[in-house]
C-alpha cells in the first residue's frame, strides 16, 4: 500500500468486530456493533502548529462516528483527524 495521509490525518485499520459475547452467545451480523478500536497503518506530517502523538503501529480507540471509511485493494480502513483519536492502548 502506498498511501500517505496529509497534514494531521491518520489511516487506521479497524479492528474486528467481536464474533461473540463474554458468555459464549453468536451475535449475528446485523447486530454487530461498529468496532472502536483499530491499529494505525499510516500518519501525516501534522501541522505547523502540532506535531503527531501516534505513530505507524499504535493500537488506538476511537469515537464510534469518528472519520471516514475508504477501500484500499479491497480492505477497507478508517481515515480521521487525530483529535478524534481517544487513546493509545
Amino acid at each position: 500500500m502506498n498511501i500517505k495521509p496529509l497534514a494531521d490525518r491518520v489511516l487506521i485499520e479497524p479492528a474486528e468486530a467481536e464474533q461473540k459475547t463474554a458468555s459464549g452467545i453468536i451475535i449475528p451480523d446485523t447486530a454487530k456493533e461498529k468496532p472502536q478500536r483499530g491499529k494505525v497503518v499510516a500518519v501525516g506530517n501534522g501541522t505547523k502548529d502540532h506535531d503527531m502523538t501516534v505513530k505507524v503501529g499504535d493500537h488506538v480507540l476511537y469515537g464510534k462516528y469518528s472519520g471516514t471509511e475508504v477501500d484500499i485493494d479491497g480492505v477497507k480502513y478508517m481515515i480521521m483527524k487525530e483529535s478524534d483519536i481517544y487513546a493509545i492502548i
